[in-house]
């Protein structure tokens, strides 16, 4: 059970593609965002159930988004009954509030995992129902309530972060090709389309042309971000959306993104150095507590949105692009974070607690 987004549906694919490495057959529940991301999701069946995020601002939307959940647990509580599920496993979201419930309401084992290092509102809320609970970090606020119940797994990583994951911090050469990557989901996009371009405007001429940028935009950015590097004179790869993202951030020397859990853990397993910019906004700053623990493992630099500009970025990446050294060492600190086995833990877990329900029945 997960929500219908990249940082929910990834950790929610690597568990799955585990699990039936184990023989267990899987399905999926989530929202109708799963058609963006969901292609290679490794189930024998996905189920959409209905779901909202209530808004206690306005009371008319709230009411409708109250309607929308019963109508949600109504709907995985039939789907659950002729599935039978031996265990449930939440990846947070709203999305997940109905089928976990409805899995609670038939008794079936629930297992939650929590991505972040502040434990999420929809997580909180199903936390008391759940046998068990996963975390990724040690210190995970907001989830000290649910500790005797707890257990640190990681965040799990898919297969093919794992592929790569092995892949060494490419050397810095003089005078050689510097590998960029800025990526940041649609949001992230949005801002990096604003702020680096002009950024990498202000780099010297000789750092400039040994620049390879790969850089996500939306699509109505495209032309403009295109334009200002083309000015710029830097060799640059635009795209809405890049499949082979593993990949290219195992062949990168430095990474601008956000701090997502996802992102996160990716970027450990595969051990690259990333500036970060926290989406700002969040109500728990779930993303900037994620990009603290990097920082503080000497990983990454966090750089605020609201006080960034193409002049302090343009400085930062000069800095860093002309001390090969420091990437190195963050590269490696940032590894040494890594998880790559999370995805073993959490099956472990998930196998233990589907056991432990049918001997109870």
């Amino acid at each position: 059970m997960a929500g219908g987004t990249g940082g929910h549906l990834f950790p929610a694919m690597a568990l799955a593609q585990e699990l039936r490495r184990r023989g267990h057959d899987v399905q999926l529940m989530t929202d109708h965002r799963v058609e963006s991301y969901g292609g290679d999701f490794p189930a024998s069946a996905t189920h959409v159930v209905p779901s909202a995020t209530p808004s206690v601002r306005n009371p008319v939307r709230f009411v409708g988004a109250g309607l929308k959940i019963v109508w949600g647990i109504g709907t995985a509580f039939g789907k659950l009954g002729s599935i039978k599920p031996d265990a449930v496993v939440g990846f947070g979201g709203y999305p997940v509030f109905p089928p976990f419930v409805a899995a609670s309401l038939r008794g079936i084992p629930g297992l939650l995992h929590e991505q972040n290092a502040v434990m999420g509102r929809a997580n909180r809320a199903l936390a008391s129902m759940a046998r068990a609970i996963g975390l990724t970090f040690p210190r995970t606020a907001k989830a000290e309530a649910f500790a005797a119940k707890s257990e640190v797994v990681g965040n799990p990583i898919r297969d093919r972060v794992r592929a790569v994951a092995r892949i060494p911090y490419p050397a810095l050469e003089p005078g050689g090709v510097v590998r960029l990557l800025v990526f940041g989901g649609s949001q992230g996009a949005r801002a990096f389309a604003d702020l680096v371009p002009p950024a990498v405007a202000t780099l010297p001429v000789e750092l400039r042309s040994r620049l390879l940028i790969t850089q996500q935009c939306r699509p109505e950015d495209l032309d403009r971000v295109a334009e200002s590097y083309r000015q710029a004179k830097v060799n640059v790869e635009l795209a809405p959306f890049f499949n082979d993202l593993p990949e290219r951030m195992a062949a990168s020397h430095l990474v601008i993104c956000r701090s997502g859990a996802s992102t996160v853990a990716e970027l450990t397993a595969i051990g690259r150095p990333a500036i970060l910019v926290p989406l700002p906004g969040a109500i728990d700053a779930d993303q900037k507590n994620n990009a603290l623990v990097i920082e503080a493992a000497g990983g990454g630099w966090i750089a605020e949105q609201a006080t960034l500009t193409p002049q302090s970025l343009g400085t930062r990446l000069a800095s860093l692009l002309g001390d090969p050294d420091a990437l190195e060492s963050a590269a490696a600190a940032a590894k040494s974070l890594g998880q790559p086995d999370a995805v073993i833990k959490l099956a472990d877990l998930a196998e233990r607690l589907a056991a432990r329900g049918n001997r109870q029945e």
